[in-house]
């Protein structure tokens, strides 16, 4: 059985941790010998510390540490793993995108193998971008999704082509270089990556360094849920997508140019 610290760094995701951290909690039960939630929570403004408190004292494994620094999505998550119990670690975004039966399913196939590092994937055989289902993917149910959703149209199909952009560049068998969904061990992931990213970008110099490392590394498909509850830290202006993708471009080519050299 598994021993495993599952890490959510969150901003302003009370109504989605109500859902979420249960759901997750019962899945850990289940496959896990020893496990704990690590809600890594960015000072949030909407009442999140009072929801904790309860979940807290609800579920013994559950942990609400509240950062008061600078907020920082990918510090966040490496507060998360220096402080995590297990060397096996896993984390996720908390807006209910990445849901309990995908942590399940990633968590099962690492059972299998915990040599290597799996990675939640939209962009492989048995994965979906958000408004996407199994078996139904025509653009008016596409649509439709969307519109009953927090998520913008245009930030989803503009990540599509960014992550075939970003493969582009790389070189790399990696189809989702923007995931942010992981399982593997903690010991060969390294500080410096997350304090010298700011946004997602730290998930691009994470892979590639892992592939630098020759860890084994494997994208298990999931469907990307629609957005219920809380605003998108993203945007639906293309120039301010536009914006926030160059620090992931500007990690592709540094991270390129490294394994040329290495």
């Amino acid at each position: 059985m598994l021993s495993l610290s599952l890490i959510l760094p969150v901003f302003n995701e009370r109504q989605n941790l109500e859902y979420l951290v249960p759901q997750l909690y019962s899945v850990l039960e289940n496959k896990c010998q020893k496990f704990e939630i690590l809600v890594i929570d960015d000072n949030s403004t909407d009442n999140t510390n009072d929801l904790m408190n309860l979940l807290t004292r609800k579920y013994s494994q559950v942990s609400h540490i509240v950062r008061a620094e600078d907020r920082s999505l990918p510090i966040s998550i490496y507060d998360g793993i220096e402080k995590s119990q297990f060397s096996n670690v896993m984390w996720l975004d908390a807006d209910g995108s990445m849901d309990a039966d995908s942590v399940e399913v990633l968590i099962s196939k690492y059972l299998e193998d915990d040599s290597k590092y799996l990675i939640g994937s939209r962009f492989v055989e048995g994965g979906g971008y958000k408004g996407q289902t199994p078996g139904s993917n025509n653009l008016i149910s596409l649509l439709k999704s969307i519109k009953n959703s927090e998520d913008s149209f245009l930030a989803i199909y503009l990540s599509i082509f960014f992550n075939k952009f970003l493969r582009l560049i790389t070189s790399v068998q990696i189809n989702d270089l923007t995931s942010g969904f992981i399982i593997g061990n903690k010991q060969h992931i390294k500080k410096d990556i997350f304090y010298k990213s700011n946004y997602g970008e730290y998930f691009v110099y994470l892979i590639m360094d892992l592939i630098s490392q020759k860890r084994k590394i494997e994208e298990i498909g999931y469907y990307c849920k629609p957005r219920n509850f809380g605003s998108s830290k993203t945007s639906n202006n293309i120039i301010r997508l536009i914006t926030l993708g160059i620090p992931y471009i500007k990690a592709a080519y540094l991270c390129k140019k490294n394994l040329k050299t290495s």
